[in-house]
Formats: structure tokens, C-alpha cells, sequence
């Protein structure tokens, strides 16, 4: 079950990245297991990196909402990171 959730997990983040920035091939989701939650690191393009940040980091803070749902309704701990 871990291993699905964490797919559709990675697939909720992969479509919001995707939908946000002007290169959507340069869009990555790498999720790394830690010893008792899963960490989600994006890694896009640096000149769409202001698009996933957002003002003020709202649209970080929207897409860790996001995940922090999905992630609760599938029994696990996320934690959601950008990479720079």
C-alpha cells in the first residue's frame, strides 16, 4: 500500500509542477524514504523556480496543503521539498 500511495503521491505533485511552470520536461519528483516518512523533492527549471515558490512561498505552501491531504489520506508522512 506505502508504495502506491507514494506513486499517486508523486503523480499529485508532477501534475501541479507540470501545470505551473513554462518547461514541463524539466519537471522531477524524486521521493526518497526516510526512516519513518517519505520526502518529496521537486527539482523544475531555475527560471520556473519563482512560479512553484510563488509570492510570499504561497504556492509552496498550497502544493504542501496539497500533499499534507493526500498524504494524511493515505496513512503516511510527507514532507515536500524544493530543490534549488
Amino acid at each position: 500500500m506505502a508504495q502506491a500511495s507514494t506513486e499517486s503521491i508523486k503523480a499529485l505533485v508532477e501534475y501541479v509542477a507540470i501545470s505551473l511552470v513554462d518547461d514541463p520536461k524539466s519537471v522531477k519528483v524524486t521521493p526518497a524514504t526516510k526512516e519513518n516518512y517519505i520526502v518529496m523533492e521537486l527539482t523544475v527549471d531555475p527560471e520556473d523556480l519563482g512560479k512553484v515558490i510563488g509570492k510570499n512561498g504561497q504556492t509552496a505552501r498550497a502544493i504542501r496543503t496539497l500533499v499534507n491531504a493526500a498524504a494524511s489520506h493515505a496513512g503516511e508522512k510527507v514532507i515536500f521539498e524544493i530543490k534549488e
